[in-house]
């Protein structure tokens, strides 16, 4: 059975019933304080110094005042310093895949935010699931992570999302609340400035699933209700919500045309940069949800 099939029921049933506000329509004026933020997460990618720097300068290349979002790419450690100079003074911005919740001392082979800041990043992820669940992550660990980030002053992506059994259950809307509520513990609405979230349905994250745009909004606007209960929905209206999850050239155009759905985190092709070049140049069009 395709997820298509049956996501309809499933995203009605968990997301309508447990947030009955989700579907607020957004103002004009909303909508366009919020700038697309497109990121690419290379992962334990690509296998070698040389090949980070051809591949940052040619999305750098990509990248120019006509580009319609924010661009930054999230390198391997050991490739920070070279992607940033690879990408120069273009404007993409190169961020760390983590950063350790010590700011120093004996936690061997562990990095810090200090040392991400000091090669010129000022973004990192936290909470991806591959960090979630291949890694033992915990909320806690997660939020942890976010607020040394913020209180550092690097901004975050926090990366939420269902796994599949969660996704077959009806559990998308209380698993990305819950997500949202202990990560975000401690966060402040002044710090909210320096977050972006990402939904990233796991069961789409590198199987060539798509969730439908559509699905993807209700889940975007959900969330942004539940960012709006917990700061306001002033503060809710200018936090971009990026979707990832096997995003592609031929499916970027319909998900950026969401009214909540702000930017991508992109996995595989963030390694194409002809792939990459396209998402980021995204065709710009915000229709109704």
């Amino acid at each position: 059975m395709k997820f298509v099939a049956f996501s309809a029921l499933a995203l009605a049933t968990s997301v309508s019933a447990f947030s009955p506000t989700a579907f607020a329509p957004r103002t004009s004026t909303s909508l366009s304080a919020r700038k697309p933020f497109i990121a690419g997460n290379w992962k334990m990618n690509p296998g070698t110094k040389d090949e980070a720097v051809a591949l940052g300068k040619e999305i750098a290349g990509a990248f120019s005042s006509s580009t319609p979002c924010e661009v930054a790419l999230f390198a391997p450690y050991p490739f920070l310093d070279a992607t940033v100079d690879a990408v120069g003074s273009s404007g993409v911005k190169v961020g760390a895949e983590m950063a350790f919740t010590e700011g120093k001392g004996a936690y061997t082979a562990e990095v810090s935010v200090s040392m991400i800041k000091s090669v010129g990043c000022n973004w990192a992820l936290a909470g991806h699931s591959e960090r979630r669940t291949l890694f033992g992550e915990s909320d806690e660990d997660i939020n942890k992570q976010v607020l040394n980030l913020l209180n550092n002053d690097v901004g975050c992506i926090l990366c939420i999302g269902e796994t599949q059994a969660e996704y077959e259950q009806g559990l998308v809307g209380p698993i990305c609340t819950t997500q949202l509520k202990k990560n975000l513990l401690g966060v402040t609405p002044e710090q909210m400035a320096n977050v972006v979230i990402a939904y990233e349905p796991v069961w789409a994250i590198g199987t060539g699933l798509t969730c439908p745009a559509s699905e993807a909004q209700d889940v975007h606007a959900t969330c942004r209700s539940v960012l709006a209960d917990m700061y306001g929905q002033a503060v809710s209206d200018t936090v971009r919500i990026q979707y990832g999850g096997s995003v592609t050239p031929e499916t970027v155009d319909e998900l950026m045309a969401k009214p909540d759905i702000d930017g991508a985190l992109v996995g595989g092709a963030s390694l194409v940069a002809e792939k990459f070049s396209r998402i980021i140049n995204f065709e710009e069009a915000k229709v109704s949800a």
